[in-house]
């Protein structure tokens, strides 16, 4: 049950949540166009009575899915947490879904305490009607050793200016890559990378390059000198983000209060 009744201070929490991106441009508000950060941040605003915000741990890009994503806020509101999940799952549309809300240190940050970050990335094999707006058709036969041949080097580089998204504002393109592989699911060829932060567009740049390397348009050498040149232009084209999935977010264990 919701009350009206005020903490003297505020206290954060943090929000687990899914969501299928196909009908969002993205996790962060747009000023001419629906974010999932937007509708998550109305409904929290009605349930609560006052104008609250919310701070994601990341920005997935137009049509990108999460199946584990977190933001905090700051609240001054007396709620019971089961009837706040209750109650947004309630107002929120069906392709969004709050997992858990559960109370942090007022110092943690859902963006900047996070250790690991890991993206799933989906290509079907075969035509297949129920799931041609949630995973990636690649018609022609791909030569999975080689992908993962090509993945492995990704271990062995920091800089991934080449995979990057051209004019962004970040400081620095350097990226602590700690797994990423190919691997069979039915009929479903699934890419699993896990790194400390990504770049805008990254993801999606690598698994297009890794396709050209598994069709035979590239070679494994031809990824190291990819790499090597900081050349977004040099590397594979950038896969659709409806194949996209942020996976998991990984945090320190003791955030909780």
């Amino acid at each position: 049950m919701l009350f009206h009744q005020k903490y003297k201070n505020s206290l954060r929490y943090f929000i687990e949540l899914s969501y299928n991106g196909n009908a969002y441009h993205g996790w962060q508000n747009q000023p001419n166009a629906l974010s999932v950060q937007e509708v998550i941040e109305k409904a929290l605003s009605t349930i609560l009575g006052e104008a609250t915000s919310i701070m994601g741990a990341g920005r997935t890009d137009t049509g990108v899915h999460a199946k584990q994503m977190f933001a905090h806020f700051d609240s001054h509101i007396v709620f019971e947490l089961t009837d706040l999940i209750y109650k947004l799952n309630s107002f929120l549309p069906k392709d969004i879904a709050i997992r858990d809300i559960f109370k942090v240190k007022d110092e943690v940050h859902s963006r900047f305490d996070a250790i690991s970050r890991t993206y799933l990335y989906r290509i079907s094999l075969k035509k297949n009607v129920f799931t041609f707006n949630s995973v990636y058709y690649v018609k022609q036969s791909v030569d999975v050793i080689k992908m993962n041949e090509a993945a492995k080097i990704l271990l062995e580089y920091k800089d991934f200016q080449c995979f990057s998204k051209s004019n962004t504002d970040v400081k620095t393109y350097n990226c602590d890559i700690l797994k990423a592989e190919w691997v069979f699911i039915n009929d479903e060829l699934h890419f699993v990378i896990k790194a400390n932060r990504f770049l805008r567009n990254m993801v999606r740049a690598i698994v297009g390059t890794m396709i050209n390397v598994g069709l035979g348009k590239l070679t494994i050498n031809d990824v190291h000198n990819i790499i090597k040149s900081k050349n977004r232009s040099e590397a594979g084209y950038s896969v659709p983000a409806h194949g996209l999935y942020l996976l998991n977010i990984a945090y320190p264990e003791d955030i909780k209060i």
